[in-house]
């Protein structure tokens, strides 16, 4: 069984600065039991980092309007069956249940604090900088202030495919974004700069190996990144193919759009 000394051990093995901010991406189902469960969990990333932040998505809040502008990734006549089972945001919201049972533990904990993005809000202890800056049309900008406040990212249990930083990579690099709607308290807004699908970004593993730090937990493999330093070679990697780090997969609408678009350009321009 993993302790807590066993778990802030680890942790601090990576060497990262307490304080400098963390992202955190935890999966609490690939770690060995632990002792105390995700309190323990928890209570370790806080013990050794001064400022903590993870995200706590709610995609539960998404709606789908009647018609909206085309090359979006979404099939407007799913209207009815999407909408019909959306919940309204408020920081209270429970965070979508994908995001694990830690970053539900960190919204709850008193002393985090939460931003209001009705979709893609982080909450954090120490961070509350970041999470002012996010708004509406800037949904990754507390990933950008803690990357200008030299920040880490780390993957504890976790690939790259839930590395919210690679978002914003290729926000910076130009990429083609997306508009979702999403149910609040006062009404429907549109989200707009919304990303598209992760689960090609495996495949920046081998440009990061030099810049990984990595320490096993049991049996978990925790990897931790300067959030500037990925940023960069992630950004550098789309730029350098437009079509790095997309999926594979064809029924996947954010990716096959993403194609489409980039076939229709004659040339690469970044927007950034």
């Amino acid at each position: 069984m993993i302790s807590f000394r066993d778990l802030a051990s680890g942790f601090r093995k990576l060497n990262i600065p307490t304080h400098q901010p963390v992202l955190a991406h935890v999966s609490l189902s690939a770690f060995d039991e632990i002792k105390g469960g995700v309190d323990t969990l928890l209570a370790a990333l806080l013990a050794t980092v001064d400022d903590l932040m993870m995200p706590t998505f709610t995609y539960q809040t998404m709606v789908i309007p009647h018609s909206g502008p085309t090359n979006n990734a979404l099939d407007y006549a799913m209207e009815n069956d999407q909408n019909s089972s959306a919940e309204i945001f408020s920081p209270s919201l429970p965070c979508y249940f994908e995001m694990g049972e830690i970053a539900e533990k960190l919204r709850n904990h008193p002393q985090a604090r939460r931003s209001r993005h009705p979709i893609l809000s982080f909450s954090g202890i120490g961070v509350d900088v970041a999470l002012e800056y996010q708004t509406l049309l800037e949904p990754l900008a507390p990933i950008q202030i803690l990357s200008q406040l030299q920040g880490w990212v780390l993957l504890a249990g976790c690939d790259q495919t839930v590395n919210s930083t690679i978002h914003l990579a290729e926000a910076i690099a130009g990429r083609k974004q997306f508009i979702r709607w999403a149910l609040t308290e006062e009404k429907v807004v549109e989200c707009p700069h919304f990303p598209g699908c992760s689960q090609g970004f495996n495949a920046i593993d081998r440009q990061l190996q030099d810049k990984t730090r990595e320490v096993s937990i049991g049996h978990t493999l925790v990897r931790a990144y300067a959030m500037q330093e990925l940023l960069r070679i992630a950004v550098d990697v789309i730029q350098q193919d437009p079509l790095a780090l997309l999926c594979s997969r064809p029924e996947c609408e954010y990716c096959s759009e993403i194609r489409r678009w980039v076939g229709s350009r004659s040339h690469w321009i970044p927007l950034h």
